[in-house]
């Protein structure tokens, strides 16, 4: 594992109004994403609860679900980036913790993990889909990107290593189906979302 993979943390941390400065610059590129949200929403249904892991300053994930008439409760390591989200959206919940160790005593109608779980190391991401099992209402959407294939991948941000990991495909639907969700659609690399590998699930009691 890259030593990249312990600092994950401290990193959007350290950058957290770098990184929400980025995310909010590029509307276009939100336009595939929108796209999945919506198909998100249609599985678990208008309104629902939805348990964002990952969450950042809330903009423009956390912005769309609420537009849906979500409530959302979002969840995030960097304190900076949750006082985004507390500024921005004070009528939703927001939570500073490891979504590794998340036990809220809580179930959702739908759970994301949008661009935060393919920063978990390998071991780490087959640990999650028991954290997704454990919050997971009857029926519950689970919508997470990931890689194409099994393997590390480092990028850069404000100068440091940023790591990124994925399972196999085959490993994903395995996980999938031992914690209880069916895949209702996966596409790799998809053209249309800034070529994002992205994966639509739904809990199957």
């Amino acid at each position: 594992m890259h030593e990249s993979a312990r600092h994950i943390v401290d990193l959007y941390q350290r950058h957290a109004r770098a990184w929400d400065q980025r995310r909010r610059a590029n509307p276009e590129a939100f336009e595939g994403e929108q796209v999945w949200l919506e198909r998100f929403c249609r599985v678990m249904g208008q309104g629902g609860q939805v348990l964002d892991l990952g969450c950042g300053g809330g903009e423009p994930i956390a912005r769309n679900l609420i537009e849906h008439q979500c409530a959302v409760t979002g969840v995030d390591s960097s304190a900076t980036l949750l006082d985004q989200c507390r500024q921005r959206f004070a009528g939703q919940q927001w939570i500073h913790a490891d979504m590794r160790s998340l036990a809220l005593d809580q179930d959702f109608a739908g759970i994301l993990a949008w661009n935060s779980l393919f920063h978990l190391s390998p071991d780490d991401q087959r640990a999650m889909f028991a954290v997704f099992e454990r919050h997971a209402g009857p029926g519950c959407a689970l919508m997470f990107t990931s890689g194409p294939e099994a393997g590390e991948a480092i990028g850069e941000f404000e100068g440091e290593a940023l790591y990124h990991a994925s399972l196999s495909p085959g490993e994903y639907c395995t996980l999938l189906d031992t914690h209880g969700f069916e895949v209702v659609q996966h596409i790799s690399e998809d053209p249309d979302c800034c070529g994002f590998t992205v994966w639509l699930a739904r809990a199957i009691y």
